[in-house]
């Protein structure tokens, strides 16, 4: 299972700050397309981050079984 947690306006959007994801290996893309047909974020503007490394959502990054996946707000500068 992959774990994924929401913050922000994405935990409000999903009603749920995470769960876990019954994939055994997926791709970020396909994960992400799938929690965007589920929650339809639509306008929604978040980051993406791997194990707590900040990745791009058009990577074609590979997940593994115990990897987490954070979607978070952006982020302000100071």
């Amino acid at each position: 299972m992959i774990e994924v947690k929401y913050f922000g306006a994405v935990a409000e959007k999903t009603k749920c700050e995470f769960e876990k994801v019954a994939f055994a290996e997926v791709s970020l893309q396909d994960l992400l397309r799938d929690l965007d047909e589920k929650y339809q974020f639509e306008s929604l503007s978040f980051s993406v981050a791997v194990n707590q490394k900040i990745v791009s959502k058009a990577a074609n990054y590979q997940l593994h079984t115990s990897d987490i996946v954070a979607l978070l707000p952006p982020f302000a500068g100071g």
